[in-house]
């Protein structure tokens, strides 16, 4: 279709706590924390009313506590909010099939294609926020614009805002027409765009940029001598407007993986090599569910200073069982000094390809007899759920939470 593309950025407004207050409705108009509500734990959203109080996300949970003493905590429920998203997604699959999901609760849609049959990107973006809020209760903004970095910036701007006298309604769709590209991007400061982290930000303000418009007034020699040859371009043209990148839909993953923070420090192999097993056998089975199958093995580790690490190894033959995974993410582990204490432990398989058949190799190791267990694993958990059978080094009668079902840190009264 001839003309400027038109794209959605369609971003859930406070969604995790939107999910919540569903099944809580008693909660609405108070201030509502989703994250892990120990010492530990981290905010995962936080209602607009919590907002205006100074709270955020990937806050730590006790200083969430101490800026809003009135909030009501709720540890979170990720499996509800992974389905309700598969429910979100399908409504904008309906609008147009390219959709390039970036989260839980934001995509990134391409309705070119789609405006002879249903109106321009203004008029599309108002069918889907009403669709999305009379289907299922939820409210969204979008940005409208002609590319990716616009139409994203577009949605912020659409949003909510918090008060302290409570939400202020947000213009739910803010578009920026073709034509006025540059005039909605320069005023706006330039940490604004994709890629300005703090680093990137000082090296600017060397260069006396506040705003985008200022960076894109440089020479952009000037612009690639502070940032390097590839960030210097990106940016630079980015701050022209000029941002190509198309809508990509179905996405493969690039990992796939599981963490978790303890509540209280861990010390040595021996002592995490429970958590290494359950982790393993979690990410394992993701990789089946998928039909995949990884070869680079990466574990990573947090002290108790946070000071986190990584460490990784690519193996010969991809793998897909949770034996193969534990043994590998031991073996990385035994190369980690742990005597300052883990706070948190993860586990995760990247270079993924599609499952290759294996074939049988007499005098093996046995992997090959695990792959068939694994599945009969599958199996046994499809029919009869997820802990209907485990490895036997977590045959324990303690308790223990799955992982990713608290991925925002323990609760309870552990120290920090």
């Amino acid at each position: 279709m001839a003309g400027p593309r038109t794209l959605l950025h369609v971003d859930m407004d406070a969604f995790y706590v939107a999910v919540e207050l569903r099944r809580r409705p008693e909660l609405r108009g108070r201030p509502v924390v989703v994250g892990g509500s120990g010492p530990r734990g981290v905010v995962a959203a936080a209602s607009y009313e919590a907002r205006a109080a100074g709270v955020f996300s990937a806050m730590p949970g006790f200083r969430a506590r101490r800026l809003c003493p009135t909030a009501v905590f709720l540890p979170g429920d990720h499996r509800l909010y992974a389905e309700v998203s598969g429910q979100v997604h399908g409504i904008f699959r309906s609008f147009t099939p390219l959709v390039e999901g970036i989260a839980l609760d934001e995509a990134f849609l391409d309705v070119t294609g789609a405006r002879r049959l249903l109106g321009d990107g203004p008029t599309i973006a108002a069918a889907l926020r009403a669709r999305v809020t009379q289907e299922l209760g939820l409210t969204c903004s979008v940005g409208v614009a002609t590319s990716k970095l616009l139409a994203k910036l577009a949605s912020e701007a659409a949003k909510p805002r918090p008060s302290p006298r409570g939400p202020l309604p947000g213009k739910g769709v803010v578009v920026v027409a073709p034509g006025e590209e540059r005039a909605f991007l320069h005023p706006l400061p330039v940490e604004a765009v994709w890629g300005v982290g703090p680093a990137t930000l000082a090296r600017l303000r060397r260069l006396g940029v506040r705003t985008v418009g200022d960076l894109a007034s440089l020479p952009e020699s000037a612009v690639v001598a502070s940032l390097g040859e590839a960030a210097g371009h990106h940016l630079w043209s980015l701050a022209q407007a000029d941002d190509p990148r198309p809508v990509v839909p179905d996405r493969p993953p690039k990992s796939v993986g599981h963490e978790e923070t303890f509540a209280r420090d861990v010390f040595g192999v021996d002592a995490l090599g429970r958590e290494v097993v359950r982790l393993a056998d979690a990410v394992a089975g993701r990789l089946r569910a998928h039909g995949l199958a990884g070869r680079t093995v990466t574990v990573k580790v947090r002290f108790g200073d946070f000071r986190t690490i990584t460490r990784s190894a690519t193996l010969a033959e991809p793998l897909t069982t949770g034996p193969e995974l534990a043994r590998s993410a031991r073996a990385l582990l035994e190369r980690v000094d742990l005597s300052p204490g883990v706070r948190l432990l993860g586990v995760s398989v990247s270079g993924l390809t599609d499952a290759p058949a294996r074939q049988l190799v007499l005098g093996g190791d046995g992997a090959e007899q695990w792959v068939d267990a694994s599945r009969a694993v599958d199996r046994i958990r499809g029919r009869f759920g997820p802990d209907a059978i485990r490895p036997a080094t977590l045959a324990h009668p303690v308790a223990q939470s799955r992982p990713g079902e608290r991925p925002w840190g323990p609760e309870g009264p552990a120290g920090p």
